[in-house]
């Protein structure tokens, strides 16, 4: 009798979900099942709903003001790692930006991947290693670029939580902003979405004016959007499409 193969389902699971995340299916599925062919439900109209004259109305709460994000990089980071970030209280390892703030090249990905948190690094592993092979491929190494994710610590499935996108999309702009640099290689849906305004799939193929968080563009800073390392490792017949957009992302600039 051959030995019993264990199977690591939680691993196995995650990996699959973060293929379709990379894909562009970011819609959860209900957790209850739900019943299509049932009537909606009748919303009750205010002439329905009795409201007793002796019964105090609450005080209407104002919305929350927001915090103005600092308007220097080094404050920014001293920010970032406070308790006033969008995802400071989120369970984890929180990793921050590396490498050289005064860069040309950024390169921005959605979070940490799993195994970060014990290296203490971003892009640590088998996922690491093909980035610092495609980093080589247009000249340059980590000590050149500046390496920045969008969320500080990976939740727990993997994808941004609704109450918090708006807030660290916001933050995002506003380091890049801060950084300047003059090209953005950007990593995930999510990236693209903050940054340019769209899916990879249409943000791949041509470089972009970085949004800014006044709603206007900024041309002195173009982005482009590819393939993260850890979907190559799993389609490797898209490192083609990612070498394409390596070599449009130097093209015509001394970084």
């Amino acid at each position: 009798m051959g030995e019993v193969q264990k199977f690591d389902w939680v691993t196995s699971t995650a990996s699959t979900l973060d293929w379709w995340r990379e894909a562009g299916v970011d819609v959860a599925i209900a957790e209850e099942p739900r019943n299509w062919l049932a009537p909606a439900p009748v919303e009750a109209s205010p002439r329905d709903v009795a409201t007793p004259r002796s019964m105090p109305q609450p005080p209407a709460i104002a919305p929350r003001a927001s915090v103005p994000m600092p308007t220097s990089l080094a404050a920014f980071d001293a920010w970032r790692r406070s308790d006033n970030a969008p995802d400071a209280h989120w369970p984890g390892k929180h990793l921050f930006a590396q490498g050289a703030p005064a860069a040309g090249l950024c390169v921005v990905v959605e979070m940490p991947e799993r195994e970060d948190g014990d290296a203490d690094m971003l892009m640590s592993g088998a996922v690491g290693k093909l980035f610092d092979r495609m980093l080589a491929a247009i000249g340059q190494d980590r000590s050149t670029i500046y390496l920045i994710p969008m969320c500080t610590a990976r939740p727990g499935a993997g994808r941004i939580p609704d109450d918090s996108l708006n807030a660290i999309e916001a933050a995002l702009r506003h380091h890049v902003d801060l950084a300047s640099p003059r090209r953005v290689l950007m990593f995930g849906n999510a990236v693209s979405r903050a940054l340019v305004g769209a899916d990879i799939a249409q943000s791949r193929g041509a470089l972009r004016p970085v949004n800014q968080n006044a709603g206007q563009q900024a041309p002195s800073i173009q982005a482009i959007a590819s393939y993260h390392p850890r979907f190559l490792l799993e389609r490797p017949a898209a490192k083609a499409e990612a070498w394409k957009d390596l070599l449009l992302l130097i093209q015509g600039i001394e970084l």
